[in-house]
């Protein structure tokens, strides 16, 4: 048998795999598919489930709420009205920028580790490859950090949770690290002088910039595709 939920608070495809995994888990279920679009679940059972027993599956994850599905009926996150405007939605600017803040997080560990660690034993190394290296080094730190948001957040499988970091947007990504590192190198010449006061002061300016940089590229995927970044 199968029947149709109303599923809100899903905003992008990690969401949306999220619900269906903890959906899936629930005792009877056979399988589940998502419709983001219309945030829907619909839910194929061996037995009848209580809508009771789906919504504990979600209990931890309070963001997502389940409910009997109403066809007349558009979830009001789905809605796009003259009141709300594409680049309007509050709920998708604050989704979005959680999500950039991640990504700024793990880009900068590796960014920032991999110029001081080439300054302080490679010294000779040319500032182009200095900031080619750091820019992969800030990939792949991106990388790893969301995939073990991934896991300890969403109990994905390490497998499943490295599948998806790798899946996000490199785009999002790479323009960070191009914007950081240009703006560093602009105001300090790429030295990392932990005893200058501007050093500090610009590494604030690079973060804010590659903070900023694809946060409405983050909004247009996740508005627009229901993608996130992260």
């Amino acid at each position: 048998m199968k029947h149709t939920y109303s599923v809100s608070g899903m905003t992008c495809s990690g969401c949306a795999a999220t619900v269906e995994k903890k959906l899936a888990s629930v005792a009877n279920v056979e399988q589940v598919n998502i419709d983001l679009g219309n945030g829907t679940a619909e839910v194929t059972m061996s037995h009848h489930v209580p809508l009771a027993q789906l919504q504990q599956s979600l209990v931890h994850n309070p963001a997502y709420q389940i409910s009997e599905w109403n066809p007349r009926s558009t979830p009001p996150e789905n809605k796009m009205t003259s009141a709300n405007p594409f680049w309007n939605d509050t709920q998708v600017w604050q989704r979005a920028a959680l999500n950039t803040l991640n990504c700024l997080v793990g880009c900068s560990i590796g960014d920032f580790a991999m110029v001081i660690f080439l300054q302080k034993f490679y010294p000779h190394t040319s500032m182009g490859m200095q900031m080619v290296l750091a820019t992969i080094s800030g990939l792949i730190t991106s990388v790893m950090l969301e995939t073990i948001l991934l896991k300890t957040r969403e109990n994905f499988s390490w497998k499943f949770a490295l599948q998806t970091a790798f899946a996000m947007s490199f785009i999002s990504m790479i323009a960070m690290e191009l914007v950081m590192n240009t703006t560093d190198f602009m105001m300090t010449g790429g030295k990392a002088a932990f005893g200058n006061p501007m050093y500090w002061i610009a590494l604030v300016v690079a973060m804010v910039a590659g903070f900023l940089a694809p946060l409405p590229y983050n909004y247009y995927k996740l508005k627009k595709y229901n993608k996130a970044c992260h």
